[in-house]
């Protein structure tokens, strides 16, 4: 099969390069091929659910210009194991920087330790652990680069790394391993914690300086919401919830915060969570937000953090951006405090409990998927979609809520799959999801902290809108 295809490319090479044959054709005639003697299941004809597919094929479109997605997700049980993104064979893949670093953003972004580009005539492997700059050259990060002509003299080579045989086996782990930087390597979360820490910074020194009557309390509040409402619409942008690029226009012109507001309001409408929420509400005892409307924030601190949460100047893509990672960020982030000084001067500390505890702690992805497939996993054996949505879970001590988030999803991925017994007829899903997903977000009785809470009902909206990849 390979050799076929090298023979095809080398016969017909300048008119695959001439630019008149795109991405759609090369992915059809040469890339599914490639991967399909890899043994990858490229057309699904398994025929898994959803959740489960070998391979997830991106759609060769932009939305609202922002970045797309890679052309392919390779999964095994449904968990990312690399990206591929494929090119016209007119585009040079061993100088092309721009391609480099989409694909090193999104699969940085994504958690992925190494990723795919490709046009067939080339096949380049990067290595994502490395944070991706838009300054870098097409070979920063590149740990393999092979030209077509090899392919054949090296296909052992490849398929011990990327065939899916070999993923299952752990030779794609143990390469992604021995190739790994010695230097220069960052993990998302640790630098997307560092970024909303000098955010943090910047905008408690912003308001207490602008806002000379805002007490402690108030100020700690007031950043803490902006930040995760900003980051939310972002999220929302990326998952095409949102129109992409409405926070990127606040990038144009003055009065950036006034005009922030009015996003906000307008997410208040159509969000049924605490994130937002200006007006009084029937059944809702806390009363609404009529504290950040009244704030003053400088347009440049503003600007300096939307500018970061846009390509090309970010390196972050929320669309792949996974909640745990999420989860962890948050953990730390709340480890914090902000102190007003007797001049009024913002100063952020750790909290006297965090400090004493000698830090914040997370709970490792795998132990909440264990524990939950075991608790809530029992109790939706046997269960009608209708009867799983009517669970009610409790956690006591839910911090930043990582167990609540993993028994949601648990329960999507049941009602989503068919394992929650009795079929889905008449679009029961999408009934039944948003009752799951409100009573996330507003179920719990027991005293949470404003900003768990927050964090807590943003995953719950992020979890349930997002591209199927």
């Amino acid at each position: 099969m390979i050799a076929d295809l090298v023979e095809r490319f080398e016969q017909q090479g300048d008119a695959y390069k001439s630019g008149q044959y795109n991405e759609a054709q090369l992915r059809k005639e040469f890339i599914d091929p490639m991967f399909k003697a890899l043994g990858w299941d490229m057309e699904n004809v398994s025929g898994y659910a959803e959740a489960y597919k070998d391979v997830i094929h991106e759609d060769a479109i932009k939305i609202g210009g922002a970045t797309k997605a890679p052309d392919y997700c390779f999964r095994i049980g449904g968990t990312r194991k690399f990206f591929l993104e494929a090119k016209k064979p007119s585009v040079d893949i061993k100088t092309d920087a721009h391609s480099a670093y989409q694909l090193r953003r999104y699969a940085w972004s994504a958690k992925l330790p190494l990723s795919v580009l490709t046009d067939f005539e080339e096949f380049a492997v990067y290595d994502c652990r490395v944070e991706p700059k838009l300054t870098d050259k097409a070979s920063v990060a590149r740990v393999l680069y092979l030209n077509f002509r090899e392919y054949v003299s090296q296909w052992e080579d490849i398929a011990k790394i990327f065939a899916r045989e070999a993923i299952l086996k752990g030779s794609f782990d143990k390469f992604a391993e021995s190739t790994k930087a010695k230097r220069g390597t960052a993990e998302v979360d640790d630098a997307f914690l560092s970024e909303i820490e000098k955010w943090r910074a910047d905008l408690a020194r912003n308001l207490a300086l602008r806002n000379s009557k805002l007490l402690q309390r108030d100020l700690n509040f007031s950043v803490q919401r902006t930040i995760d409402r900003i980051v939310f619409l972002r999220i929302c942008e990326d998952r095409r919830i949102e129109v992409y690029g409405r926070l990127q226009a606040l990038l144009n012109g003055e009065h950036t915060y006034r005009r922030l507001y009015q996003l906000f309001r307008e997410a208040d409408d159509r969000y049924n969570s605490g994130l937002f929420y200006f007006q009084k509400e029937r059944d809702r005892v806390e009363p609404p937000d009529d504290l950040t409307p009244e704030l003053e924030i400088d347009d440049a601190v503003l600007k300096r953090i939307i500018r970061r949460l846009y390509y090309p100047d970010s390196p972050y893509e929320f669309s792949v951006l996974p909640a745990d990672i999420l989860g962890q960020v948050y953990e730390q982030f709340l480890g914090k405090v902000i102190r007003l000084t007797e001049g009024h001067q913002a100063k952020v500390e750790d909290k006297p409990e965090v400090k004493k505890a000698g830090g914040v702690y997370y709970t490792p992805t795998y132990i909440v998927d264990y524990i939950v497939k075991n608790t809530v996993g029992k109790l939706l054996e046997n269960k009608t979609p209708k009867q799983a949505a009517k669970l009610r879970i409790l956690d006591p001590a839910c911090g930043s809520g990582s167990f609540l988030i993993g028994a949601y999803q648990h329960l999507l991925d049941c009602i989503a799959t068919g394992t929650a017994t009795a079929t889905r007829k008449n679009g029961r899903r999408e009934k039944i999801l948003p009752s799951i997903k409100d009573r996330v977000a507003h179920g719990n009785s027991l005293p949470l902290s404003a900003n768990a809470f927050s964090y807590k009902t943003f995953t719950a909206w992020t979890s349930t809108h997002r591209p199927s990849r």
